[in-house]
Order: C-alpha cells, then structure tokens, then sequence
C-alpha cells in the first residue's frame, strides 16, 4: 500500500517564513562576524540553501552529518558521521536544521561547537514539533510549530524518499 501524504505547509508558506527568517538572521548578524552557517546533512540542504540566498550579510557555509534515527524513531543517541571542514574558533555559528522533535542532536551540536571555542551558538529550523522535546534546548530561529506526526519534504525524508517534494507533509 502507497502511503498518504497530507500537505501540511504549502511552497508558498515555506518561501514566505525563509524569507522572513533571513532579513532576522540578517539584521542580527550584520556586525557579527565571521559568521558560519552550519547545516546539518541532510535534511537542511533544501532550507539551507533557500535561506541563505536570501540572506543580506556575508556568511560562510559548511556541513556536519549526525544520526540520532532508525526510520520513524529517534534511537535516543547521537552519532556524528562527519564532522566540519572550517574550523569554528572564535566564529560566529548558526546552525541550520530542518526540524527539531527531542532535541538531543542540536544539544549535542551547540555544547560540541561551544566547547571547540566558537564565539556563539544559534540555532534555526524550519520546524518545531515542541511536544516530542526531551532535553532544553534555545531555538533562536523558528519557522513553523508542527504537531507530533511524521513530516516529509523540503528536505525530510522517509528512508530517503520525498526530500525533493517543494512543500511538507504528514506521512499518514
């Protein structure tokens, strides 16, 4: 049987929120620098990009992978799988992620990056599922609150599947 999908945020909500979020991270950052954006593979290349295009202030970008799931369950451990290229001392961060439920990666990122002497640590996502939280964790950046259903698209995936979809949906 084929799952259902259920158009949560349409491509127009999404491109309104990034957009929005930019001219924030933009007018916070703007003499803050060097600032170094972080997306966490691979969920946040689609967000990442999008967002950074719109951004008005000079940035630099790189890459770290983690894995805390198996399929549709966080495993309650993080594992990071690849780590930065650029060296974060004395930068600003920003770290971009596609969405937070438990909150237990975006910890482990900020404590990781603070503890290697980064100037500051942020956090933006695109969504918010604040009902799964199991650690205290600051969002700085927030796109949209999601209630406690399996989302897909614009980056989330299902085993690797519907990344490319221009909007997210509930997985039924």
């Amino acid at each position: 049987m084929k799952p259902k999908l259920k158009i949560l945020i349409t491509e127009e909500q999404i491109r309104q929120k990034v957009a929005e979020l930019a001219k924030k991270i933009s007018n916070y950052y703007r003499k803050k620098q060097p600032l170094l954006i972080v997306g966490i593979l691979k969920g946040s290349a689609i967000f990442l990009s999008d967002l950074i295009r719109k951004l008005t202030i000079s940035c630099e970008v790189d890459f770290i992978s983690v894995r805390s799931y198996d399929g549709t369950s966080s495993t309650g451990v993080v594992q990071l799988i690849l780590d930065l290229y650029d060296n974060p001392v004395g930068k600003h961060i920003l770290i971009v992620e596609d969405i937070i439920d438990t909150g237990r990666t975006l910890k482990f990122l900020k404590t990781n990056l603070l503890t290697r002497k980064a100037k500051s640590v942020k956090i933006c996502v695109l969504l918010n599922k604040k009902c799964k939280r199991k650690t205290k964790i600051k969002v700085d950046y927030k796109g949209f609150d999601v209630p406690d259903k399996f989302v897909v698209g614009y980056g989330l995936d299902y085993n690797e599947k519907y990344r490319n979809l221009p909007y997210v949906a509930i997985l039924e």
